[in-house]
C-alpha cells in the first residue's frame, strides 16, 4: 500500500499544499466522522495549527534559500494522534479514567519530544480502555469507540481510538501502547497496520504505566512503510528510561527501504496451537495467503511452541500483579481525583472507588491477591517460570525460522456489549498476541482480508489481521518481512 506520509511530504516540499491545508483536511474528517465513532477524547486544534504554521514557515525559508543547513523531516507537517495515556505537556491526559479526568501533564513523554523534533503536528488524544485495561475500548470512562466498518461493533482495545482514527482517515498515523496485544488487536479489527516494537526499543518515559515489564509504545498506519517511518522517529535510548536500549543496526537494517533485506524468508507456523479456538474463516484466509506467499519467496515450516497454551494464564497473573503495584500511586493524596472522607483510610477507599472502573478494580484485586503472602510462590513466581519457558521456545524457533506467524485475533470484531459481562471471553481475545509481550519480541499485524459478517448490513465484510513475531531487536527485519507480505495480501 502506498505511503500517505511520503505523499504528503512530497506535496509539502513541492508547495502543492501546505501543512495548514493538510491539517484542515484531516480536521474536516474528524468533525464529520468522530461524533459517531468517538475515536478522540480531545482534539488540539489551536496548538495543531500553530505547529503546522511553523512547518510552513520553515519550508518557505528553505525554498527561499534562507535556511542553509536545515532540512525538512519526512514527518514534518504530518498530523499524528496519540493514545491518551501518553503525556503531552500542558494538555489533559486522562488514561480514559475518572481518577485522572482533570489531570494536566507537566511534561512531554519522550516519544512526544522526538515527534516534536521531527516537526509532526499533534492532532489530538485518542480514546482507550481505562488505564489500557481491556480489549474493546468499552472500559473507557468517557464512552465506547465504535468500529469504522460497523458502528455496532467494537474497535478493539485498548488502543481502539488510535486504530479507529487511522482506519477512518481522521489522521494518517497514530501512536498506541501494547501490553498484551493492545495495538495489534484493534489494528486487526479496524483493518490497519499495528506495530509493537521490541521491549526497550521505544522509551516508556511519559507513558502512564499499566504493566511495566510488558508495556511498549508502538505505531498505527495504513501501510507498513508508514508504521516504520513513525517508528524510526520514536525509537532509541532514553536516559529517563533504564529499560530502553540503543541499537546499532547494520547498514541493511537502516536502509530507507528494507523490502529486499532478505531474498527468501522462512516463517514458522505453530499448527498445533492454531487449532484451538480459531474462526475457520480466518484460518482459511491465512492458508490461502500462505500459498500466494510462495511466489514472493516466503516459505513456511511447522514449529512447536510447547509453552504457548499456558501463555494466557501466565499473562493474566503477571500483568495484574504489575497493575496492582503501578496503580497504588493513585490514592488521591498526590495528584488527580481526591474524594472527601473523615479518615485517611476512608479517603483512599473512596477515591479509588469513585475513580476506578470495574475492570481496573478487578485487575488490581487479582494482582494484589497473587502477590499476597502465601500465594506469591504458587501463582506469581510460577508464572514467571512459565514466562522463561515461553522465551526459550521462541529462541529455539528462531534458530530455524525468521519469524513466527499467528492470526492476530481469533475472529473479527464482536458486537458492543457482547463480551463485557464475560471477562474470560474478553481475555481470550489476547490468546495470539500476548506471547510477544511476555517474551519482549517485536510483532506486527497487517490486514489479511475480510470475512463475511453475520448480518447482511455488513455486506463488504469485517477486517481481520495476520500477525508476525520477530527476533528480539530485529524490528527492521520484521518490518521488511511485513512489507513483503503486504504485497501478498493486497
Amino acid at each position: 500500500m502506498a505511503s500517505k506520509i511520503r505523499e504528503i511530504h512530497d506535496a509539502l516540499v513541492s508547495k502543492k499544499t501546505s501543512a495548514r491545508e493538510v491539517l484542515e483536511g484531516y480536521f474536516a474528517v474528524i468533525k464529520k466522522r468522530d461524533p459517531e465513532i468517538h475515536a478522540f477524547l480531545g482534539v488540539h486544534e489551536e496548538s495543531a495549527y500553530r505547529e503546522a504554521m511553523l512547518v510552513d514557515e520553515k519550508i518557505a525559508r528553505l525554498l527561499d534559500g534562507q535556511a542553509r543547513g536545515e532540512k525538512i523531516d519526512i514527518l514534518a507537517g504530518i498530523p499524528v494522534a496519540l493514545k491518551d495515556n501518553i503525556c503531552v505537556k500542558g494538555t489533559r491526559t486522562t488514561a480514559a479514567s475518572k481518577i485522572l479526568e482533570d489531570y494536566t501533564a507537566a511534561y512531554d513523554a519522550h516519544v512526544v519530544e522526538k515527534l516534536r523534533a521531527a516537526g509532526v503536528v499533534i492532532a489530538g488524544k485518542t480514546n482507550l480502555d481505562e488505564f489500557a485495561m481491556g480489549g474493546s475500548t468499552e472500559n473507557s470512562a468517557f464512552g465506547v469507540t465504535k468500529n469504522p466498518h460497523d458502528s455496532s461493533r467494537v474497535a478493539g482495545g485498548s488502543s481502539g481510538g488510535s486504530a479507529a482514527a487511522v482506519a477512518s482517515d481522521m489522521v494518517p498515523v497514530a501512536l498506541g501502547s501494547d501490553t498484551g496485544g493492545s495495538i495489534r488487536q484493534p489494528a486487526s479489527f479496524c483493518g490497519v497496520v499495528g506495530f509493537k516494537p521490541s521491549y526497550g526499543r521505544v522509551s516508556r518515559s511519559g507513558l502512564i504505566a499499566m504493566a511495566s515489564s510488558l508495556d511498549q509504545i508502538g505505531t498505527f498506519a495504513s501501510s507498513v512503510e508508514d508504521a516504520e517511518i513513525l517508528f524510526r522517529a520514536i525509537e532509541g535510548k532514553d536516559p529517563m528510561d533504564m529499560t530502553s536500549v540503543e541499537m546499532h543496526e547494520s547498514v541493511s537494517e537502516l536502509a530507507p527501504s528494507a523490502v529486499e533485506w532478505k531474498k527468501e524468508y522462512v516463517i514458522g507456523v505453530p499448527e498445533a496451537f492454531l487449532a484451538s479456538g480459531l474462526d475457520a474463516r480466518v484460518l482459511d484466509l491465512m492458508q490461502k495467503s500462505f500459498k500466494k506467499a510462495e511466489s514472493h519467496k516466503i516459505k513456511f515450516e511447522k514449529i512447536d511452541l510447547p509453552s504457548a497454551p499456558y501463555a494466557l494464564a501466565c499473562y493474566y497473573i503477571i500483568m495484574p500483579a504489575e497493575v496492582s503495584s503501578n496503580l497504588a500511586r493513585f490514592d488521591g493524596m498526590r495528584y488527580a481525583h481526591r474524594a472527601k472522607a473523615d479518615t485517611l483510610f476512608g479517603a483512599y477507599e473512596r477515591t479509588r472507588e469513585e475513580g476506578f472502573g470495574a475492570e481496573v478494580k478487578r485487575r488490581v484485586a487479582i494482582g494484589t491477591y497473587v502477590l499476597s503472602h502465601g500465594y506469591y510462590d504458587a501463582y506469581y513466581l510460577q508464572a514467571q517460570r512459565v514466562r522463561t519457558l515461553i522465551v526459550s521456545d521462541f529462541t529455539r524457533a528462531f534458530e530455524k525460522v525468521d519469524a513466527v506467524v499467528f492470526p492476530t485475533t481469533p475472529s473479527h470484531a464482536f458486537k458492543i456489549g457482547e463480551k463485557s459481562s464475560d471477562p474470560l471471553a474478553m481475555y481470550f481475545e489476547d490468546i495470539y498476541t500476548i506471547q510477544a509481550n511476555l517474551a519482549g519480541l517485536p510483532a506486527i499485524s497487517i490486514p489479511l482480508g475480510k470475512v463475511d459478517g453475520p448480518v447482511p448490513s455488513v455486506a463488504e465484510g469485517l477486517p481481520v489481521g495476520i500477525q508476525f513475531i520477530g527476533k528480539r531487536f530485529g524490528d527492521f527485519a520484521l518490518l521488511a518481512l511485513a512489507k513483503r507480505y503486504e504485497e501478498v495480501v493486497q
